[in-house]
């Protein structure tokens, strides 16, 4: 006898087999392919339905209209941005969660607990000192970096004699922060969210390694403070998204120091590099700034969305955001109250159970061993672009992303920028191998950033020559022209 179609426990056990197949065949399945313009179109011009649908209707829409036309990134063979495969134990939370459907704002429920004890998890990976109540998940690190520069800003108000939650901006001086130019776009949205400008967003320079020059900061406050101007706030990168570059943490930490400058790290992708033995050196000195922002969906693969915002004390985050209205006053909230005192959002989703899966599956270790194969290889297809004649390596491989080209003899420089511009998507296209590009110093490059820790060799040796094929046509075609 066949499940009457709204059986959830048949459904789910379907889903479960839907899914399942979805992720073994992953490796054999192109990783990126255009939708049909059908196909397409059935998604976009799809109908309001007048009557429901049963369950298992749903599932095979599913099954049939929209894993079929993934973004790509399960497969070992994506090499873009910063977009990871899920892990199979966050994945499984995620149901259980969903199925719970709490507001993890506060309270006294398991998820509440539980997201207390995994932002302290994040902290003890990351080597960052974290008193209670010193974080919260968010929605990703474009979040983080909002509560994050928002608790800088309060703090710089303060200290300048001025409540900026009573009185706004208006009428104080302006505040400045300092960054590098390649430093994620999400800190300039923040400081333009924040009402603090872009133009107060001060551009530092860095050095030919890809580093924020500490002398060029220094220089910079001092300019800045002489025009009546309030410094407060250095952005420093624990692995940019064009390079991988790690700033020297302890120099910068020192002059934030010295001129009471809060300073905030943006460790969205990069932060858990420092679980890797071999490149932990470069992130010394990251537990003495006072704000931290990263992305455990991320490297760490827990199904999107978690970001994490870690803060040395807790009563600016707190002081920042907590208001309590007389409806949601809770006497068993204990001190820390609710989490919605510490960020933007009220009703919270249940990101916790997802992350402690993904955490408690693979263990300190063995979170180590998969970030430490994804930086070996990245090592290694460094190695393998710096041995290869057609490519040219542009930035040194301090984490997991190379940043690279395809060399075009006897082009002009705007043609060889402009191949490089088509080779990414030209790339993409064929369906092997997904890789991104960018600019770097005004040079179109090619950035593959390896997070997959079922990755081979062979995979970096598929992409490439796929890189090289596509070059070599693209520049036969723009040499005809």
């Amino acid at each position: 006898m066949s499940p009457a179609p709204d059986d959830f426990r048949a459904a789910a056990h379907t889903a479960a087999d839907l899914v399942s197949d979805y992720l073994d065949g992953l490796p054999d399945r192109p990783v990126w392919q255009p939708m049909e313009p059908a196909d397409r179109k059935a998604l976009l011009q799809a109908p309001l339905p007048e009557g429901g649908a049963p369950l298992t209707d749903l599932l095979d829409f599913i099954g049939a209209g929209v894993m079929p036309a993934p973004m790509g990134n399960g497969n070992p063979r994506f090499f873009g941005w910063v977009n990871s495969a899920p892990a199979p134990a966050g994945v499984l939370a995620t149901l259980a969660a969903s199925a719970m459907n709490p507001s993890s704002a506060g309270g006294d429920h398991a998820d509440v607990h539980l997201e207390r004890t995994v932002v302290r998890w994040i902290a003890e990976l990351v080597g960052f000192p974290h008193p209670a109540g010193g974080g919260l998940l968010t929605s990703g690190t474009s979040m983080a970096t909002i509560l994050c520069l928002a608790a800088a800003r309060g703090r710089a108000a303060r200290l300048a004699g001025w409540d900026i939650r009573e009185d706004g901006l208006a009428g104080m001086p302006p505040l400045v922060a300092y960054a590098t130019g390649e430093t994620h776009s999400c800190v300039r949205k923040a400081a333009e969210l924040l009402g603090l400008g872009s133009k107060h967003l001060r551009t530092v320079a860095t050095g030919p390694d890809g580093l924020l020059d500490v002398a060029e900061l220094r220089a910079a406050v001092a300019r800045d403070r002489a025009e009546g101007l309030l410094p407060f706030l250095v952005v420093a990168s624990a692995g940019t998204v064009g390079t991988g570059a790690v700033d020297a943490f302890d120099p910068i930490a020192d002059i934030c120091a010295e001129e009471q400058l809060w300073l905030h790290v943006d460790g969205a992708y990069g932060a858990f590099g420092v679980l890797d033995p071999e490149i932990a050196h470069r992130y010394a000195g990251l537990g003495r700034a006072d704000s931290l922002a990263l992305d455990p969906h991320k490297w760490l693969g827990v199904p999107v969305d978690c970001g994490c915002a870690l803060v040395r004390d807790t009563d600016e985050l707190r002081g920042t955001f907590s208001l309590v209205p007389s409806y949601l006053r809770d006497e068993a909230a204990g001190e820390l109250g609710w989490f919605s005192e510490y960020g933007m959002e009220q009703t919270r989703p249940f990101r916790s159970l997802k992350v402690w899966a993904t955490i408690a599956h693979r263990g300190r270790q063995g979170i180590s061993d998969d970030i430490a194969r994804c930086t070996a290889l990245a090592r290694r297809l460094g190695e393998m672009v710096e041995a290869d004649p057609e490519l040219e390596l542009l930035a040194p491989v301090q984490t997991s992303i190379v940043a690279f080209r395809h060399r075009v003899g006897g082009l002009a420089p705007e043609a060889v920028n402009a191949v490089n511009r088509e080779l990414p998507v030209a790339v993409q296209l064929r369906g092997r191998v997904f890789v991104t590009g960018a600019l770097l110093d005004g040079r179109e490059m090619l950035r593959a950033c390896l997070l997959n820790a079922a990755t081979t060799e062979a995979d970096l040796e598929l992409l490439l020559a796929e890189v090289r094929a596509v070059g070599d046509a693209l520049t036969e075609r723009s040499a005809a022209r």
